[in-house]
């Protein structure tokens, strides 16, 4: 199951489980909109890979128990701001690649 992580890896800022400016890599790295598109560029500074926007789990049981009440979100914090010059290395290195070629 998808681990909704309540913050921003970067910036801390926070990401409740309805934000819909939340990103995550395959990986479940999580960022916010801001930061993946003016710090990282799309490159996830602990994979290298893309990202894409953090599905919201639903707040109600519409079916079958499937709801955040039942699987809520995660609550601990990885607060690990980006080293600027590694994320500039590594975006050289695979930024100019679409995410699906790296």
């Amino acid at each position: 199951m998808l681990e909704l992580r309540p913050t921003c890896e970067h910036c801390n800022k926070a990401l409740p489980p309805e934000a819909t400016d939340a990103r995550i890599c395959s990986y479940e790295c999580t960022f916010c909109a801001d930061c993946v598109d003016r710090v990282l560029g799309n490159v996830c500074p602990n994979c290298g890979g893309g990202f894409v926007p953090r599905p919201v789990r639903p707040a109600r049981d519409w079916k079958g128990g499937n709801f955040l009440g039942r699987n809520p979100a995660g609550t601990a914090v990885i607060h690990r701001p980006v080293d600027a010059q590694a994320q500039a290395r590594l975006r050289a290195a695979v930024g100019a690649l679409a995410p699906e070629e790296r």
